[in-house]
């Protein structure tokens, strides 16, 4: 094996070793789950997953008040369909 293969594998052990990381916790504060950690925590508050397809302008809307009311999207559409269901 010539010494540049060597290198080059060397190289991708690397990489690889980078890439199975994850982003550390000064980057990320430490605030942010991993899918498997928040699927637990919604699990326990009685949540699941619910998708719809909405129209563009309609989803810009909600992000909007979203922002103004500052709450989370869940916690808005989750007030608004309980809302709408109660007439």
């Amino acid at each position: 094996m010539k010494k540049t293969d060597l290198y080059k594998k060397l190289g991708l052990k690397i990489d690889d070793k980078l890439n199975k990381a994850g982003t550390p916790d000064r980057f990320a504060q430490g605030g942010v789950l991993d899918r498997k950690a928040q699927r637990k925590l919604d699990q326990a508050k009685g949540l699941i997953p619910f998708a719809v397809k909405l129209d563009a302008q309609l989803a810009n809307e909600l992000r909007e008040l979203a922002q103004t009311r500052e709450v989370d999207m869940n916690q808005l559409v989750d007030e608004l369909i309980r809302k709408g269901m109660a007439i």
